[in-house]
């Protein structure tokens, strides 16, 4: 009889009770569901970080206030009449092509600033649903193992820094324009002399004149190039070191992302 009740008695031990399931299972996510969380707050927090970054477009500012300085060089040498005195120096208008291959240069420059600029921005203040730079190479890169991220890493900076060159092409090319001009100059200076006319005073004259264009013609274009060569390289430097941290900032930002 005391065997039959004791029996009878509801069992308090865990776990035992009728279709109960354990207090350790209760309101357990599933894996996969554990997984998008993690990745959701992941991509929140990169999200809040625009938040804490107040700074935007410092290498567009940089790009302004050394071209603001380089124009307001270019006025201050136009009200002291230089630029015109080698306008009419310079017969063979070999300086005026110089300078505008230069603000050719000044404008693709420009442009890859305004771009490099804006990647950079997005970069630091990553919104996964933008389209950007960093979201494409954070697409291209997810899921990929040690190797393949190293071989999208080295594909990122050759493309990256292929696209800035072309300025720097543009700066070589004003040095070699002011180099042809030296040797058209040369060449004019050249043939107005006649040695067979050397001792006839009333030659003498025009063949100095023809001298002293050709030399001006030399120097003015040789001047010209080296000048407006090196206000391009400054901002090409400029440009090559926005791209570099952008580069830094991606390769960063992704492995970071693999990690996450």
């Amino acid at each position: 009889m005391a065997l039959t009740e004791s029996t009878a008695q509801p069992s308090d031990a865990p776990g035992e009770s009728d279709g109960a399931a354990p207090p350790g299972d209760q309101g357990a996510a599933p894996p996969g569901d554990q997984g998008a969380e993690e990745q959701l707050a992941w991509l929140t927090a990169k999200s809040g970080h625009a938040v804490e970054t107040p700074y935007h477009f410092l290498l567009l500012l940089r790009f302004v206030l050394i071209n603001m300085l380089g124009f307001a060089l270019l006025a201050a040498a136009q009200i002291q009449g230089l630029l015109e005195m080698v306008l009419v120096a310079d017969r063979t208008y070999l300086s005026a092509l110089i300078f505008f291959v230069f603000l050719g240069g000044l404008g693709i420059c420009a442009l890859k600033v305004w771009q490099t600029s804006q990647d950079l921005n997005q970069v630091r203040a990553f919104d996964p649903l933008d389209t950007s730079r960093a979201a494409e190479y954070m697409a291209r890169l997810r899921g990929r193992g040690g190797d393949s991220r190293a071989i999208l890493a080295s594909s990122l900076r050759l493309k990256l820094s292929q696209r800035v060159t072309v300025v720097r092409h543009v700066a070589g090319s004003l040095v070699l324009l002011g180099l042809i001009g030296t040797v058209v100059g040369f060449i004019i200076a050249l043939s107005g002399i006649d040695p067979e006319r050397a001792s006839d005073v009333t030659a003498i004259t025009p063949m100095i004149s023809t001298l002293v264009a050709g030399m001006s013609t030399a120097l003015y274009t040789t001047l010209v190039g080296s000048v407006l060569n090196v206000w391009l390289m400054i901002n090409y430097h400029v440009l090559a070191g926005g791209t570099v941290k952008l580069i830094t900032a991606l390769l960063e930002f992704g492995e970071e992302h693999g990690r996450a």
